[in-house]
C-alpha cells in the first residue's frame, strides 16, 4: 500500500507594517527545515485598518498561528477567544496559537528573555533586584515576566513620567514585587544593590548602533548582569560598557530566538531546535 499522498503546508507568519525587514521568518523556516516539518512562515502586510479581516482570514485559511509586531500588539486583542493572564498584564499580544477553531493571544517577549536568563546566563531572578530602563512594550512584557518570577524589587526608568508610573503601577497592583519609577532625566547612577540591569529601550537599534542609554556607567559593578534587548547589533556599544567595568553581558539575540522558539513549541508540539535557529539569526545580523 502506497503512503499516503499530503502536499498541505501548514502556515504560520508574521502581521505587521511595515514587514519587510522582520528577520523572524529566517530562524523559524530554519527550524522547520530542521525538523523536516512541511510549515511555512510568512511575512504579511497587514495596515491597521485591515487587522479585524486579517485574523478572519487567519481563521479562513486554518492558519496555525500568527506573530503580531508593530502596530498590531494591542489592537489584536479585540479579535481573539482568549488570551493569556500574562499577555492581559502586558495589554499586548506577540503570539497568536490556534486551539482547535479558537485563537488564543500570548506573549512571548517577556518569556524569551527569563529563558536566556535562565538558560544563557544560569540565572534566576527570584529574589533578585532589578532594574529596567525603558516602559514601552518591551519594558513592559520583561517587567511583568520578572515580577512573576519572584523578582524581590523592580526599578523603572523612564524618561516619560505618565508611561513610567502606569507600568510602575501596574506591576505594584498586580504582581508581588516592590516597584519604584524613577525619572529618567540625566546619567542614571546604577543603585549598588543592583543584580540586573535590563535596557529595554530602543536606544542602540539599527541603524543608531552607537547610542548607548545615558548613565552613569562607572556605578555598574562586575556583581552585576547587564542586559540588552536590543538584537542587532547584539554586541551593543552598552553591553561593551558593561563588559569593561567586568559586569557580565546578555544580548538581545537570545531573548530574540528563544521567544520564537516558544513560539514554535506553541504552533507546532515540538520543542524548537535553538542552536539551528540562533545560527540562522546570527547570520543575518553579521550580512
Amino acid at each position: 500500500m502506497s503512503p499516503e499522498i499530503n502536499y498541505k503546508a501548514e502556515l504560520v507568519g508574521v502581521f505587521g507594517h511595515p514587514i519587510a525587514e522582520n528577520p523572524t521568518i529566517v530562524m523559524q523556516e530554519a527550524g522547520f527545515r530542521e525538523l523536516g516539518l512541511n510549515w511555512r512562515y510568512l511575512n504579511i502586510e497587514v495596515y491597521p485598518d485591515d487587522l479585524a479581516a486579517a485574523v478572519q482570514g487567519l481563521r479562513a485559511m486554518n492558519m496555525q498561528g500568527i506573530n503580531l509586531t508593530i502596530p498590531h500588539k494591542v489592537a489584536v486583542l479585540h479579535y481573539l477567544d482568549e488570551v493569556a493572564e500574562d499577555a492581559k498584564l502586558m495589554g499586548a499580544v506577540n503570539t497568536v496559537r490556534r486551539e482547535g477553531n479558537r485563537l488564543i493571544g500570548e506573549n512571548t517577549d517577556g518569556k524569551g528573555f527569563l529563558r536566556a536568563l535562565r538558560d544563557d546566563a544560569n540565572i534566576d531572578p527570584a529574589g533578585q533586584n532589578v532594574v529596567i530602563l525603558g516602559a514601552g512594550g518591551a519594558a513592559r512584557a520583561i517587567g511583568v515576566e520578572l515580577a512573576l518570577a519572584e523578582a524581590a524589587h523592580i526599578t523603572i526608568v523612564n524618561r516619560s513620567v505618565q508611561r513610567g508610573q502606569d507600568l510602575t503601577t501596574l506591576l505594584e497592583d498586580k504582581t508581588p514585587a516592590q516597584v519604584a519609577f524613577v525619572e529618567w532625566n540625566g546619567a542614571y547612577a546604577i543603585p549598588a544593590q543592583t543584580n540586573i540591569v535590563v535596557n529595554a529601550s530602543s536606544i542602540g537599534l539599527y541603524p543608531d548602533i552607537t547610542a548607548k542609554p545615558d548613565l552613569d556607567y562607572d556605578t555598574i559593578t562586575a556583581d552585576m548582569i547587564v542586559c540588552d534587548v536590543i538584537p542587532n547589533p547584539p554586541r551593543t556599544p552598552f553591553l561593551k560598557e558593561a563588559e569593561a567595568r567586568g559586569a557580565r553581558a546578555l544580548d538581545g539575540l537570545g531573548m530574540l530566538v528563544y521567544q520564537g522558539a516558544i513560539a514554535f513549541k506553541m504552533w507546532t508540539g515540538y520543542d524548537a531546535p535553538v542552536e539551528v535557529m540562533h545560527q540562522a539569526l546570527a547570520e543575518v545580523f553579521k550580512s
